[in-house]
């Protein structure tokens, strides 16, 4: 009987200026960035804290924290990749992931297919995103910041 392990994952940067912005893979060009020790995308961040989690390998701060200076400026998609080899040698399949985006900009859904492809290719299993606003409440709202909520399910090989 395969028994999925499931995990879920958060994230959230605020805006930058003068930050190139990153999100779900994907470079927004006229996008101000975000905040952090690597590219800030909350997405793809959302998505390993969320792997992690499944596998009880910890989270996004100690596998690649600003303790670790290997990973600083790394991309989103470089650190999706090393989650997901990481998972898949304590044991693991990835069954999927499947992230939210919670912000007024940049628009997640004109370039959705893209990120999905982007994001499947970097964990090497069915990434999904989707993009909601907070109708004007909190930072997110007030656009001050971009949050990433993920779920991953994993099962034992």
């Amino acid at each position: 009987m395969i028994i999925p392990m499931v995990g879920v994952g958060t994230d959230v940067h605020a805006f930058e200026a003068g930050r190139e912005c990153w999100v779900a893979g994907l470079h927004w060009p006229g996008e101000t960035g975000l905040a952090g020790h690597s590219d800030g995308d909350v997405a793809a961040h959302a998505a390993c804290d969320a792997l992690f989690s499944a596998a009880n390998l910890g989270d996004l701060g100690s596998n690649f924290g600003t303790d670790r200076p290997e990973w600083s400026g790394a991309s989103g998609v470089a650190l999706l990749t090393e989650a997901a080899s990481r998972v898949r040698a304590a044991g693991f399949e990835i069954g999927n992931v499947s992230i939210q985006v919670i912000g007024v900009h940049p628009k997640i859904g004109k370039r959705r297919d893209e990120a999905q492809r982007t994001l499947t290719a970097a964990a090497g299993a069915t990434v999904t995103v989707s993009g909601t606003t907070t109708d004007g409440l909190g930072l997110t709202g007030r656009a001050e910041g971009l949050a990433g909520i993920a779920v991953a399910m994993i099962y034992h090989r």
